[in-house]
């Protein structure tokens, strides 16, 4: 069975004082697959973290449904975590304690619960710094520290809007190195929104584009580069030839939003 089915959903929203409803999303169809890694694409205010955020249950569709292992989505759950371009950590919590939030919520018992997260610290390289605060580390660690967090919980889908937007263009290849790495140990499932095209080839199985406002699937793009994943791939024939491809539709696509096309 596929792990979530996407069916008719769109979203409207209301008129800011009494004006025009903005429609975000057209009617959407998308199925995601058990362990697919799947990176939607697509100009600025296209819809792409709207369909992000309904998956996730943080808003509703106007119409269509969400169904993940065959149950509908109303609301946020265990089952999907999520990480956002801003690193949304507690900043009176160290990161073992950001890490461990989600766990001790559900009630894991202490020893597993520490297990679980020194397991997922050492995955995102943050050994030796468990017991700083957020404020003394850099936006990468703190990022590693929030997709740790995500992680501990051993949700069926990661849920990452423009996880490495803020961060500086080395840091954020370390970074999606990092989490194609994780991805490719323990075969999560995966939904991340960008809106860099180097990215979106570099970590996915399959390439989702969006069209300008009101978004809707443009095309799907197998990316059928080799596992393990090392950035010298970016200096392939085949990545280059990708690359082009989804420049030359997003391109026309920006156009469109600029109000060009």
């Amino acid at each position: 069975m596929s792990e979530l089915i996407i069916k008719g959903v769109s979203r409207t929203f209301p008129g800011v004082h009494g004006g025009q409803p903005v429609q975000a999303l057209q009617p959407t169809d998308l199925t995601i697959e058990k362990n697919d890694f799947v990176t939607i694409l697509g100009p600025s205010g296209c819809g792409k973290s709207t369909l992000l955020r309904i998956i996730a249950g943080l808003d509703r569709p106007t119409t269509g449904t969400v169904t993940l292992e065959g149950k509908e989505i109303k609301g946020p759950g265990a089952d999907r975590g999520m990480v956002f371009q801003s690193y949304t950590l507690f900043p009176w919590l160290t990161i073992r304690e950001n890490v461990a939030f989600g766990l001790r919520e559900r009630g894991v018992p202490a020893k597993e619960m520490w297990e679980i997260v020194d397991s997922y610290i050492d995955k995102v390289g943050l050994r030796g710094f468990q017991n700083h605060w957020p404020k003394q580390l850099s936006g990468g660690m703190q990022q590693r520290t929030a997709i740790a967090r995500a992680l501990a919980n051993d949700p069926k889908i990661m849920l990452l809007d423009e996880p490495f937007g803020a961060l500086d263009n080395q840091t954020r290849g370390l970074m999606q190195e990092l989490l194609l790495g994780i991805w490719e140990r323990e075969h999560k499932t995966v939904i991340f929104v960008t809106h860099d095209i180097e990215e979106a080839v570099f970590m996915a199985s399959r390439v989702v584009t969006m069209t300008a406002r009101p978004g809707r699937i443009k095309s799907i793009t197998p990316v059928d580069l080799p596992h393990p994943r090392h950035y010298t791939i970016k200096a392939s024939p085949e990545f280059s030839a990708l690359r082009l491809k989804l420049t030359e539709e997003i391109r026309s696509e920006a156009i469109v939003a600029a109000g060009h096309g």
